[in-house]
């Protein structure tokens, strides 16, 4: 199962959950959400890069499981800024949660591949609120590597509320997606009992935070442990 953690910042707090063992970290490069990396010091966090480090510390790292792959989050934006962001943080997946329609998508694939990051994936978030909600995927079938089905609400994303997974029976694709929206330290039984065949993995962020895009490792840690552990 993919785990992803979405809605990262801090530096130090980045070098901390990614020692954890999971697969994919997200960022937000939206600015009206309280997690938008807008800071110059994020840049550093975001890279591995960890040479700076003490030697102790250092050569833990790099005894560590490999680094999860790193995930832009872009609502509605222009497809330039999301050409430079993927090339300047070295960005492996671009995940699009706004009304971005099939034509912006492939020519934003054409863009990055094979000249700008040849191997990067595109994620689409979806809505969900009902079994209707699920027929929007159709739009984008082919044209992107995974959906992300979210709880609909007022904010994009990070609402802290389920949806009712059930609603995915309706999904017959072909794209394998993860599942979002509200999955907390509590959820580890719901979400073995969830079975679909293109069911993937999950997306977490504001139920294990502190503050907006501060983690709390330790929950993490012990979610992953009791998902790893029963898989």
């Amino acid at each position: 199962m993919i785990i992803k953690v979405c809605g990262m910042r801090e530096p130090e707090n980045i070098r901390a959950v990614e020692q954890i063992g999971i697969d994919w970290m997200g960022f937000v490069f939206w600015p009206e959400s309280p997690r938008f990396v807008q800071m110059i010091h994020s840049r550093a966090g975001i890279i591995p890069d960890y040479s700076s480090l003490p030697g102790e510390q250092f050569e833990n790292v790099k005894r560590a499981p490999e680094l999860p792959k790193r995930v832009g989050v872009f609502v509605d934006d222009m497809p330039q800024n999301i050409v430079t962001r993927v090339y300047n943080f070295k960005l492996d997946f671009v995940q699009l949660h706004g009304s971005e329609n099939r034509a912006m998508i492939e020519n934003l694939r054409r863009t990055l591949v094979p000249d700008i990051a040849p191997d990067v994936k595109i994620i689409k978030a979806i809505s969900v609120s009902q079994a209707a909600d699920i027929v929007k995927a159709h739009e984008y079938e082919g044209a992107v590597d995974y959906f992300l089905f979210d709880t609909k609400c007022p904010t994009v994303g990070a609402s802290g509320k389920h949806f009712d997974w059930s609603v995915l029976d309706a999904y017959d694709g072909d794209t394998p997606f993860l599942l979002s929206g509200g999955i907390g330290p509590d959820d580890v039984e719901r979400i073995l009992a969830f079975h679909h065949p293109k069911f993937v993995g999950i997306d977490i962020n504001s139920r294990f935070e502190t503050a907006p895009a501060v983690k709390d490792v330790e929950a993490i840690r012990d979610f992953v442990q009791a998902l790893r552990t029963s898989e």
